[in-house]
């Protein structure tokens, strides 16, 4: 049966509209964990080095994505609780028309000036070189990539989150059928997981253009439009949350690597690579849950639904509190099998790697909660709130320990950093929820 947004949701019915959001979620962050694995075991250390150096900075071209597609979702789906289904695909259009232009010129600036950039990292030497090939050829895929996070956002506002799921597995499988093919049968190097990973992205993002084009069942259609500076500027500040927290986890990544090379050299660059792969998996959970949630939030505010919302708000923090504690048991058992998937052919690196990401994995316990109160305000209509909190979890609180820690508990300091930083994100995140509850009706 199919669910609507304008349901009441109990936990079974939220569960079920938030689980291809959730899978899909999973399948998107394969990419760079399939590059990863493959290039790992079948390619080199340096070159896998190499993904985890650049890769940061691809993210960060592709926040505009996380951006328009949270904050204009969240305005879609206001419109279409308020009935006004015109407007919502006027406005759908202009937003996915953006994004394509977004994309074309980041793949153009993103290729002429990957060398610049690839140096300002630090690399010189085998590793620039790698580097440049991964880093250019990722950028031709940026314009698919950016239309890809997008739709992740608008499949559930257009009551079609199971179609986003088919769809990221599929792109998931594309990646990884086609870096078999280019890495193992061709031995194309890092030159064949890039290229894959461009072909997943490219699944991911023009087959629902082309689905949103055609005439189809589901509540949005891409249609005519005419350029709206108010929508696009509410939109923008609407996401900005979105796009600085995937802006500040590409910066605070960049100086992840940075501390590593000093601490721990090449090694602390491929462990850390690692972590963050079997990292994304699991907190790609927290992601999807709060991409899948947003349109039904949106939707009961915009029509004026508060009892909706509180039972909505309720039961999303009973969730994610359970998935916390669950992730967290998960992770610190599972840390060697995972990790000896990557690493297993030098006992030093993974000894490092299992340790750090058990000490990684302690944020699980309270990441959830931030990452659910961003979205959440974004859904709102708050994006003034749900930046703050983005800003100061993973630019402000992730940075000052990030460089404090280490000073103390060397690179156990590196490790522990994004927990502490959680913990302080977890007191702002409780204090918006207390002073807001009024004026949003939620609690």
């Amino acid at each position: 049966m199919r669910i609507q947004l304008s349901d009441h949701f109990t936990y079974k019915r939220l569960l079920r509209f938030v689980a291809p959001s959730i899978i899909m979620m999973i399948c998107t962050s394969v990419y760079s964990i399939i590059d990863g694995l493959f290039v790992s075991n079948f390619v080199g250390k340096t070159q896998f080095a190499a993904v985890n150096l650049i890769f940061p900075v691809l993210m960060a071209m592709s926040t505009v994505g996380f951006m328009l597609g949270t904050g204009g979702s969240a305005i879609v789906s206001m419109a279409l609780g308020m009935e006004q289904r015109e407007k919502a695909n006027r406005d759908f259009s202009l937003l996915i028309y953006t994004g394509i232009v977004l994309g074309m010129f980041f793949a153009i600036t993103g290729f002429i000036f990957m060398p610049t950039i690839a140096s300002a990292l630090g690399a010189t030497g085998e590793l620039l070189h790698y580097t440049i090939i991964y880093g250019r050829i990722l950028s031709v895929g940026q314009a698919a990539f950016i239309l890809q996070n997008m739709f992740q956002s608008f499949f559930p506002v257009a009551e079609k989150p199971e179609l986003s799921l088919k769809v990221s597995v599929s792109a998931g499988l594309t990646n990884f059928f086609l870096d078999f093919l280019f890495i193992v049968v061709f031995q194309w190097g890092l030159a064949g997981a890039a290229a894959a990973t461009v072909m997943g992205q490219i699944v991911g993002g023009i087959v629902p253009l082309i689905y949103f084009i055609r005439k189809n069942n589901s509540l949005l259609q891409l249609t005519g439009t005419k350029f709206d500076g108010r929508v696009l500027l509410k939109a923008c500040t609407n996401g900005s949350s979105e796009m600085l927290t995937n802006l500040s986890t590409s910066i605070v990544n960049m100086l992840y690597n940075y501390q590593l090379m000093k601490i721990a050299g090449e090694n602390g660059l491929a462990a850390y690579g690692v972590i963050m792969y079997i990292y994304f998996i699991f907190a790609a959970i927290f992601i999807g849950y709060s991409i899948g949630g947003s349109p039904i939030i949106s939707y009961h505010y915009g029509a004026g639904n508060y009892d909706e919302l509180k039972n909505l708000f309720k039961k999303s923090l009973i969730i994610i509190g359970i998935a916390g504690i669950t992730l967290t048991v998960l992770a610190e058992l599972l840390a060697l099998p995972l990790t000896k998937i990557y690493v297993s052919y030098d006992a030093e690196l993974l000894e490092m790697t299992c340790r750090g990401f058990r000490l990684y994995s302690l944020a699980f316990l309270v990441g959830g909660f931030n990452s659910f109160s961003s979205s959440f305000f974004t859904a709102l209509g708050d994006g003034g709130v749900s930046a703050a909190i983005s800003f100061l979890r993973t630019l402000v609180f992730q940075v000052s320990v990030i460089l404090i820690l280490p000073v103390f508990l060397g690179l156990d300091g590196i490790w522990l950093a994004i927990g502490a930083a959680d913990l302080l994100a977890l007191g702002v995140t409780v204090t918006f929820f207390l002073v807001k509850r009024r004026k949003y009706h939620y609690a």
